[in-house]
Parts: C-alpha cells; sequence; structure tokens
C-alpha cells in the first residue's frame, strides 16, 4: 500500500528540482554582502533594547546601515555585541567589495 499515483508524482517531481543548483546568477561579494546584512540584521534584533533603541525594530537594514549598526555595537553592546561588531567590520574590510571608506593612518 503505497502513496496516490498524483502524490508520488508530485515527489518526483520536486525531487529533481532538489539536486538542482540554484539559478540565480550571483557574485561573491553580492553573496558576502548578503551575509553582512542579514548578521546585521540578526544584531539589531538581539541587541535592540541594549543599543538600538532609538531605531525601529522592524527596519529593512541596509549595506548603508551596516556603519551605524557597528557604531551601536561597540558603545552599547558589552563584550558580545563588541564581538559582534568586528565580526561586521572585518568582512567589511577583507579587500573584496569594500564599500566603506578606509582613512590612512
Amino acid at each position: 500500500m503505497g502513496a496516490p499515483r498524483a502524490v508520488r508524482a508530485y515527489f518526483s517531481r520536486i525531487g529533481r528540482k532538489g539536486g538542482v543548483r540554484s539559478r540565480r546568477e550571483l557574485s561573491s561579494a553580492e553573496a558576502r554582502n548578503m551575509v553582512r546584512i542579514r548578521e546585521a540584521r540578526r544584531a539589531l534584533q538581539e541587541f535592540h533594547s541594549q543599543c538600538f533603541w532609538y531605531l525601529r525594530r522592524d527596519m529593512a537594514v541596509t549595506l548603508d546601515d551596516i556603519p551605524e549598526i557597528i557604531r551601536g555595537l561597540r558603545r552599547n553592546g558589552g563584550r558580545r555585541g563588541f564581538l559582534v561588531a568586528a565580526r561586521l567590520a572585518a568582512a567589511s574590510h577583507t579587500g573584496r567589495g569594500n564599500d566603506t571608506e578606509r582613512t590612512p593612518g
């Protein structure tokens, strides 16, 4: 007694798609930026009451917001916030897809 024919056909169809690589064209710099934004959103949620009480909890984080999130984590996030800020800042200074200005000195 197996699954109905329609269910087996459905599973067969979606099973073939599971092994197919994503068709989206995404450069490695874009992928790194997506990860940075995801980590910044996570930090915003986790440290909202401690560091970002002045920002909306549901704000849409962009690459332009990451320096402000790093600043807030460093100032008010304690040790854990400082470590998260260091991870976000290091990702921006890898030399690849650097979107922040670095001043010499």
